[in-house]
């Protein structure tokens, strides 16, 4: 093969890398608004563009022979349809990777000092194109997650009393419009965790209720009560290790306390994200806070699914809301109140289920 023959396929393999990347960013920044994942597909262009840069631009261009080229003549039926944006992100991904695939292996001949970074670049991608696509999964027909982007106020619970006062208040949180419901009990036993989560489960599918179901820390009682999903901490299992014994199906959520936590949260692959400690909670006590500047960070740079938690109230909720939230989990405000459906549907008339900026 002749050094211009290696030249025209970088030259043209560079090309389309950038041109599936620019695709790419320009959804996630004009259409997402994401500013995490808008910088990290920007940083990856500004990578790819160095490192080709070191290709002779004269040489580049010199090979390069756009009218004499088989392949521009050459088309498929599905290269100019569409069927919706997860189609145009999954193809330009996948042209991303091709081309990269294609940079390393010819870079090998002519300019080896390359192959290794357009390798690593190549890894990157796969990570965020799972990042990308779970952030946007409410374009696509995923039911569980298009109902999660949907979802403005999460509720946590215990086991009440006993499982009578149980049921009477998982009744009353569907009927005042929870969207999402987690069970959150470490007192309990195993078999009455299951139990409870049963209870949770059949309640729901009575009601014909759109309302999520996850299970604080434990993918087994998820399993074993076909659960949505499961809620972990940032000492518990990995999001991978979820997916591992849940499969892909079921969502993944993940406790996070600072802005790095929720950027790596992202790039982990979960589903949506806990903010906060934001207030002192009397369900759950933390030593530090990071408050409502963290929820400010976190609604200016994200918009994978975020719901801020840690005391926030009914008297409080518009402190959180301010700062782009549009996602709240509560759990005494509702949980300890007299009439439980009453208080649910109080916070989301209280502007939760309206809010519809940056973070929604």
């Amino acid at each position: 093969m002749s050094d211009i023959s290696v030249l025209r396929i970088l030259d043209a393999a560079a090309d389309r890398a950038c041109e599936a990347l620019r695709v790419l960013e320009d959804y996630v920044r004009f259409v997402l608004d994401d500013a995490h994942l808008t910088r990290l597909l920007k940083n990856l262009r500004h990578r790819l563009t160095e490192c080709t840069s070191r290709l002779p631009l004269t040489e580049r261009l010199a090979s390069r022979d756009t009218s004499a080229d088989v392949g521009t003549a050459i088309s498929t039926k599905t290269e100019f349809h569409r069927a919706d944006v997860s189609h145009v992100l999954a193809a330009n991904f996948s042209r991303l990777q091709e081309s990269l695939r294609s940079l390393e292996e010819f870079s090998k001949i002519s300019f080896p000092e390359d192959a290794a970074v357009y390798e690593s670049l190549r890894y990157e991608s796969y990570t965020l194109q799972k990042s990308v696509h779970f952030t946007a999964s409410a374009e696509t027909e995923d039911t569980l997650r298009a109902r999660l982007a949907a979802a403005r106020l999460y509720v946590l619970t215990d086991g009440a009393a006993d499982d009578e006062a149980f049921c009477a208040r998982i009744d009353a949180l569907l009927e005042g419009g929870a969207d999402v419901i987690q069970l959150r009990d470490k007192n309990a036993d195993d078999a009455r965790l299951l139990r409870l989560a049963k209870i949770v489960r059949s309640r729901i599918s009575e009601l014909n209720a759109s309302t999520l179901f996850i299970v604080n820390d434990r993918p087994d009682i998820t399993k074993l009560s076909s659960a949505d999903g499961v809620h972990v901490g940032q000492e518990e299992l990995s999001v991978h290790d979820v997916r591992t014994l849940l499969g892909p199906e079921k969502l993944v959520g993940l406790s996070t306390h600072s802005l790095a936590q929720a950027q790596a949260a992202v790039l982990a692959g979960a589903d949506y994200i806990g903010v906060g400690p934001t207030f002192p909670s009397s369900t759950k006590h933390f030593t530090d806070f990071p408050g409502l500047a963290l929820l400010a960070q976190v609604a200016s740079e994200i918009r994978l699914p975020a719901f801020a938690i840690g005391g926030i109230s009914l008297e409080n909720l518009p402190q959180v809301l301010h700062t782009g939230f549009t996602r709240v989990a509560v759990s005494s405000a509702v949980t300890d109140t007299v009439d439980v459906a009453d208080a649910v549907r109080k916070i989301r008339a209280r502007g939760v289920s309206q809010c519809h900026n940056q973070n929604g």
